[in-house]
């Protein structure tokens, strides 16, 4: 059985993230898709809340898992038995970041692979930055996420 995660802050979670998830999910026996509780940044969702907000936009999904972590990936792949990383690639920047990461991630743990998955050319551009700044200065959303993230979004700006 393959068990593969894919991590990331999903700050919000894109339509972009999406298409990793459902893309990965049909390659993959079991997909946790893994939240990063990362202490030096400010989110704009809890930890909790963007648990929540994945399980409730992946739920037509059966065989994902949505949990969070925090500390190295490597020690999660461990901690949950994955042998995969899954990552994706909008460009060849994310790609210079992503190579690094995977071959430090490869020399830390010999025994965990990172696969990329290049984005559809739809969503090459989209970032959760950008949808938090297109909200920010009150821009529609409703190309980037979906309807229920949109909402959730409108709600933590007072919209």
């Amino acid at each position: 059985m393959t068990k593969a995660i894919y991590p990331g802050s999903f700050d919000p979670v894109t339509l972009g993230h999406l298409d990793i998830i459902r893309r990965a999910s049909n390659v993959v026996d079991h997909l946790i898709v893994g939240v990063l509780n990362n202490q030096s940044k400010r989110p704009m969702f809890t930890v909790k809340e963007r648990v929540e907000m994945l399980k409730k936009v992946t739920e037509d999904i059966p065989n994902i898992e949505v949990l969070s972590f925090s500390g190295l990936l490597v020690d999660f792949a461990h901690q949950t038995n994955a042998q995969v990383i899954v990552r994706g690639l909008r460009a060849i920047t994310d790609f210079e970041y992503e190579l690094l990461m995977s071959q430090t991630n490869r020399k830390i743990a010999a025994d965990v692979d990172t696969v990329f998955f290049t984005t559809k050319l739809d969503y090459a551009y989209l970032s959760s930055s950008t949808v938090k700044e297109v909200a920010a200065f009150g821009g529609d959303i409703s190309q980037f996420v979906t309807p229920y993230i949109e909402q959730r979004m409108k709600e933590k700006l007072n919209r």
